[in-house]
């Protein structure tokens, strides 16, 4: 009975049109085997010739089964979707199998169809719509078969819809919007070719629905097409999405020049950050999934041309270069006029009396008394009024046992040889360590009391700070690198685009990165990092020739001169910016401490600089300072891992900075000069019961009690924010941390300096006003929030933007721009805040 039901199908296939002769041969003997192999059973088939758009109500037994014929013309410059939707509405007791036998591929589904969810939650569907695999044809135009099998085991009869019909628009056209419905049994997909000139497209996708949860995935033109939950993820690229979606096709990725856009609506929302609804009560219980469909546009656009890339490297080398420009003619200037000055320069012997008819008298007949009056005048470091030098001589009798040397001695000092000496064999203090006591807890301290050491010891330990981190950066950097390879390596193998949290908007691809106008940004930090070093190379070529001559001022005047902070500043920025660039590879939360590693190096370097301006000789030593610093960043490791809703973890790390905020307020209000102790408690309750309670007294040292209570109070609001809130982005919140120590610390250096008499130069005071504006407009760009780790990639996607600037930057890129020149004007707030007192004598210098 087979054999006879197929030979009327052949000869009816015959009457219609010219079929393969091997396709029905093939079809015989498949059948011939299934019918004489079901236990015995006879299975009657019948095959129908069917036509498209039109809607067959059959019913099916486990003794009948149906074959449908269609046939339709395929031409080789013309794409035709074909969709098959199957509807059963009434109940069974066994599912319905339909195969779709084409040319060159097979496509089978049973009704229902069972997606499978997290923990083996199963969700049946009764309505399924699949688009068929167009194969391709080498003929201008022929004729192709499919047929659509119809098969259940149910005994019982059971009704079904079969509707065959051609897709509209299943070519998506460049600049032109489409929008149609999908659910996840009904996915769709559309064909994309790519037009003449065109090499590099952006396959966005939107919808005004954030659930339910869709991927959208680009699939190369082959068959079987990958349109289902379970299998999406197989080949080509894909990412989740809410409401919208973008991926970036390059022409050479895909060989036909043309590729799918598949569209698949999941079967649950935990993906993209939705809940969890249902939860079976038994293992094989099926959950009906409610509607799930979604309305989504798409629409393809032209990517940028090469000669937007060209225009968007010589935007970001130009706006740094200038940098180096304006540099160098501020270098010549000032080399201009030190050749002037050159004229008027006083030899160190000379007397009042010579030096009053040199200068001049002021515009009272006077001669000025105070050596802040040449300040403008002795910049470059060259003269010094005779009464300041004869205050200096006369002063030293009151400062605590301050031994005067002789400059000459200072000058020979310089011609010894560094790498004899060390800190802890030849200290200057060592032969009054009866009095350091008394020294550093005067009631008024003075930058001498405070810079006694030998210059070349604290030389040296200060440059130890650049060596360690250059060291620090070669060890730290090469792994990373190692391992953002790798991360894009993994993103261009899998597919996957839901590893890395770019903006996806405004991601322009370059050889094998991804989005290589967010690494082009961070090259600011590197350039400007590079000329702050170089800046500082020059001053401390300049300060090293003022000491060979035994400069006056260079020698006992103004801030003691160390360059190697400077230096570990410089590298820090440059480090940033590579590190900052390795992030932007393949942007996501485990490795987000690449990005501000060098971030808490900078904050605690900065505020170590202001710190040692007025205190070298007790400010922390290198190995001291990366040491805390390699502490802040194991905890910024923990928190980011563990710290998300860890209760435990919060309480521990708010002890810690809480205990060490008061054992930082206590080194610094006591200058060092207190131990801890198993008697520490002890002494502490016997200074309260016998200043605050016994005697009433008040703090001895006002304005470091002032600071220190400020800083308590705003790093202890930081904990208790951080305990009650326990913010997603501990990274963040730990730089936060940093930086608001940092401008509270830079705020009080500033009132206390004005506070001193002391003034802020011209150059100072444009750094400082041009650093607020730009670090407000870089604050304003940053929080713009383009992407976020801390959410789903899905959810992620919901902020991204297209690019503001020159079709190529967006504005986290703009941050990138604003943030570097920021730092770098923040460098030289630091650098030249002080160049006031380059006249002044170290011990009128105010210590605090």
């Amino acid at each position: 009975m087979v054999l006879r039901s197929c030979w009327k199908s052949r000869h009816k296939a015959s009457c219609c049109g010219p079929a393969p002769c091997w396709v029905l041969l093939w079809f015989c003997v498949t059948q011939f085997v299934l019918g004489s192999g079901a236990l015995g059973e006879t299975k009657n088939v019948v095959q129908k010739d069917a036509e498209f758009d039109i809607t067959y109500n059959d019913t099916v037994t486990s003794d009948n089964q149906t074959i449908y014929a269609f046939n339709h013309t395929v031409s080789r410059n013309k794409s035709e979707g074909v969709r098959v939707t199957v509807d059963v509405s009434q109940g069974f007791e066994s599912p319905i199998l339909f195969v779709v036998r084409q040319k060159q591929a097979v496509l089978s589904f049973q009704i229902p169809l069972i997606l499978r969810g997290l923990y083996q939650r199963k969700y049946p569907y009764n309505h399924v719509g699949r688009t068929l695999c167009q194969p391709p044809t080498r003929v201008a135009s022929e004729t192709q078969y499919f047929f659509v099998d119809v098969s259940t085991l149910s005994t019982q009869g059971t009704n079904y819809q079969l509707r065959v019909s051609r897709v509209e628009s299943f070519i998506l056209h460049t600049d032109k919007k489409f929008s149609f419905t999908a659910s996840p049994s009904q996915p769709q997909y559309f064909k994309y070719v790519f037009p003449d000139g065109v090499d590099t497209v952006v396959v966005k996708v939107n919808s005004d629905m954030t659930f339910p949860c869709s991927v959208m995935s680009i699939q190369d033109i082959q068959c079987p097409v990958y349109d289902l939950d379970n299998n999406v993820a197989f080949i080509g690229m894909y990412q989740t999405m809410t409401k919208k979606g973008a991926i970036t096709v390059q022409r050479k990725d895909f060989p036909s020049n043309s590729f799918y856009v598949v569209v698949v609506v999941k079967t649950e929302d935990e993906a993209c950050g939705g809940p969890l609804r249902f939860y079976p009560l038994r293992p094989d219980e099926l959950i009906d999934a409610g509607n799930r469909s979604k309305v989504i546009d798409v629409i393809v656009t032209p990517a940028i041309k090469s000669e937007v890339y060209v225009m968007g490297m010589l935007f970001c080398l130009g706006i740094f270069l200038s940098f180096y420009l304006l540099t160098l003619l501020m270098a010549c200037v000032e080399n201009k006029r030190m050749k002037k000055r050159e004229v008027f320069q006083i030899p160190a012997d000379m007397s009042p009396a010579e030096t009053a008819s040199l200068l001049g008298k002021n515009g009272d007949g006077q001669i000025p008394a105070s050596p802040y009056e040449y300040g403008s005048f002795a910049d470059n470091g060259s003269t010094l009024s005779s009464e300041a030098i004869t205050d200096s001589a006369t002063s030293t009798d009151n400062n605590y046992g301050y031994n005067e040397r002789s400059l000459d001695s200072v000058g020979r000092s310089r011609h010894e040889s560094l790498s004899s000496v060390e800190e802890d064999d030849y200290d200057t203090l060592d032969d009054i360590n009866s009095d350091k006591n008394i020294v550093r807890t005067k009631k008024f301290l003075y930058v001498a009391d405070l810079s006694r050491k030998d210059k070349r010891i604290l030389s040296k330990k200060y440059q130890i700070y650049f060596w360690n981190i250059a060291t620090i950066g070669v060890f730290y950097a090469l792994p990373v690198v190692q391992l953002v390879i790798t991360y894009q390596t993994v993103v261009n193998v899998t597919g996957n685009q839901d590893i890395c949290f770019y903006n996806f908007l405004c991601a322009h691809p370059l050889g094998a990165l991804s989005a290589f106008n967010n690494i082009l940004s961070n090259l600011g930090y590197v350039l400007l990092g590079l000329l702050f070093l170089l800046i500082i190379l020059k001053r401390d070529i300049v300060h090293q020739r003022a000491l060979v001559r035994n400069d006056v001022n260079a020698l006992e005047c103004g801030i003691p001169k160390h360059f190697g902070l400077y230096y570990a500043m410089g590298t820090a920025l440059m480090m940033e910016g590579l590190l900052s660039a390795c992030y932007h590879v393949c942007p996501n939360y485990t490795n987000f401490q690449f990005d501000t590693s060098f971030m808490y190096m900078i904050a605690g370097l900065c505020m170590l600089k202001l710190y040692q301006k007025r205190h070298p000789d007790i400010n922390a030593s290198a190995y001291t300072a990366y040491a805390c610093l390699a502490g802040v960043i194991f905890f910024s490791v923990l928190g980011v891992v563990f710290g998300k809703g860890n209760n435990v973890f919060w309480i521990i790390f708010s002890v810690i900075h809480i205990l060490a905020t008061m054992l930082l307020s206590t080194q610094l209000y006591y200058m060092g000069r207190w131990r801890m102790d198993s008697g520490i408690l002890r002494r502490m309750v016997h200074i309260i019961y016998t200043d605050s309670i016994r005697q009433c007294s008040g703090p001895m040292y006002i304005d470091r009690m002032v600071l220190l209570v400020m800083g308590n109070i705003v790093n202890w609001s930081l904990a208790a924010y951080g305990l009650l809130e326990r913010p997603n982005d501990f990274a963040s919140y730990l730089l936060a941390i940093a930086i608001c120590n940092l401008l509270l610390y830079f705020a009080f250096y500033i009132i206390m300096k004005l506070r001193s008499g002391e003034r802020i130069q011209c150059l100072a005071l444009v750094c400082i006003l041009f650093t607020a504006v730009v670090w407000g407009l870089a604050l304003y760009f940053f929080f713009q929030g383009l992407s976020t780790w801390q959410k789903t990639p899905a959810e992620s996607r919901e902020h991204n933007r297209d690019c503001i600037l020159l079709s190529f930057f967006d504005d986290h890129d703009i941050w990138h721009f604003l943030s570097s020149i920021a730092m770098f004007g923040s460098f030289l707030v630091l650098m030249t805040m002080d160049d006031d007192l380059d006249t002044v004598q170290r011990d009128k210098i105010f210590a605090f």
